[in-house]
């Protein structure tokens, strides 16, 4: 299989006005998403933030998981944890992937908006099930990943459909489905 990795974006991302901002990063983000991907084999889980007092703040979290109280508190969520890695940009996080992996990851944006060719989940999972490069996810925040981020990716998933026109799920609760229809058992 095709290595996978997750990173999520908290800048450049746009607000609800479209314009470009750096969002903050939330401990349940970093728990919910690392264990999401821990369970579906996902080899590490980026968070990207520029802010230095933010980075730090992630950094505090990790280490009282990691290492501190929590460590022995909660083993589980200490074995979720280890596949976390701070970026500081994205372009940080393609060259930690690449040495990691030997070879630059093919870029998979993700979105809710429409428009646009999309990969369907069933294409990039069989793509995933093949042996290939690394495929590195992107995850935005707040309001989407901006088109400078867009323009660098490789392909578009196809957005989450849920019933009706309410299409706002948290990027916690998009990033499981997304594992889950890609790498999840068959249903």
């Amino acid at each position: 299989m095709a290595e996978l990795y997750l990173a999520l974006l908290h800048h450049p991302v746009y607000d609800k006005e479209r314009k470009v901002v750096t969002t903050s990063i939330t401990n349940m983000d970093i728990h919910d998403i690392s264990r999401s991907a821990k369970t579906y084999g996902v080899k590490r889980f980026f968070v990207v933030n520029p802010v230095p007092t933010l980075r730090a703040l992630a950094e505090k979290i990790l280490d009282h998981w990691q290492v501190g109280y929590g460590s022995t508190y909660n083993a589980t969520r200490k074995d979720a944890l280890e596949i976390v890695a701070l970026s500081q940009r994205l372009e940080d996080t393609l060259e930690a992937v690449r040495q990691e992996a030997g070879e630059r990851p093919r870029l998979i944006a993700t979105s809710a908006r429409d428009g646009g060719t999309r990969l369907s989940f069933a294409a990039l999972r069989r793509r995933l099930e093949q042996v290939g490069p690394p495929v590195l996810i992107l995850l935005g925040t707040g309001w989407g990943l901006t088109e400078a981020v867009l323009d660098q990716a490789d392909d578009f998933l196809e957005p989450i459909r849920g019933r009706g026109g309410y299409n706002h799920l948290s990027v916690r609760a998009a990033a499981a489905i997304i594992l889950d229809r890609l790498l999840g058992a068959p249903h």
